[in-house]
């Protein structure tokens, strides 16, 4: 199976939260062809999550080679979320950053071991 592009991919999956109802954004633009995102989800309250790519070991013969993600913050404060995106950045600059709205904290993705 053929993997999407992370511009191709994120343009979709902006897609789908705009049409379940949320308000989404691209907060940094990263490599079209092949850069990692990050999904941070605002819970509207004070409080956000952070998503990231799920390990190599997430992926098996029996699951899709698509992307999948993993929670890396749960409920944290936006600096604790801030800090890891720096570190993430200092590491590797063509990421992208997707910043979703969601009261309930739907985060509209694919996790690993779901």
């Amino acid at each position: 199976m053929v993997r999407v592009t992370s511009a191709l991919w994120v343009g979709a999956y902006i897609r789908r939260c705009f049409g379940a109802g949320s308000v989404a954004m691209v907060l940094r633009h990263g490599a079209d062809e092949a850069g990692a995102i990050l999904v941070v989800i605002d819970w509207l309250d004070g409080t956000v999550d952070l998503y990231g790519p799920a390990p190599q070991s997430a992926f098996t013969e029996t699951r899709p080679s698509d992307r999948l993600f993993h929670r890396w913050l749960e409920r944290s404060d936006r600096p604790a979320v801030q800090k890891r995106i720096d570190s993430e950045l200092r590491f590797d600059p063509d990421i992208w950053i997707v910043e979703i709205e969601d009261k309930a904290g739907r985060a509209f993705l694919d996790l690993a071991g779901d």
